[in-house]
């Protein structure tokens, strides 16, 4: 069965979702990062280009013809992925697709709204039966 990871109080979900790629990534698990739309995938391309500082991650749109052979991938929700490993999902409600992954990451902003939606994802998943595990990101160890 999936299992779900919410990680709340991120600054910024989409930095937040490269700095989870690329820990993914240095464990050789591949990463479908699935946005709502072609702004959010678009800002997404961008940041990957640029995460870290010094590299990036490499990664490509789902619907390339060589999406295989990249260890992530973008898409617009569609739900076509070449591979069903890790979901960061960055959607406002749960994707129709997120049971297919072994394991689903959901990233929950300090934004009042974005938390609300978040704790109406963790419901769905609970309520559900899936094993979840939350990481608060504001937390100082």
């Amino acid at each position: 069965m999936t299992k779900v990871d919410f990680y709340t109080g991120s600054a910024d979900r989409l930095r937040t979702a490269c700095q989870l790629s690329q820990k993914a990534l240095q464990n050789n698990v591949r990463v479908v990062l699935s946005t709502p739309d072609a702004k959010v995938a678009d800002a997404l391309d961008k940041l990957l280009w640029e995460f870290p500082a010094t590299s990036f991650i490499p990664h490509c749109r789902s619907d390339a013809t060589d999406a295989t052979d990249y260890p992530v991938v973008i898409g617009n929700g569609n739900g076509n992925f070449p591979f069903y490993e890790l979901l960061i999902s960055l959607h406002d409600d749960c994707t129709s697709f997120f049971s297919r992954f072994d394991r689903v990451i959901e990233i929950v902003s300090l934004d009042a709204n974005d938390s609300r939606r978040g704790r109406e994802r963790y419901k769905f998943y609970r309520d559900r039966g899936y094993e979840l595990k939350h990481i608060e990101l504001t937390r100082t160890p």
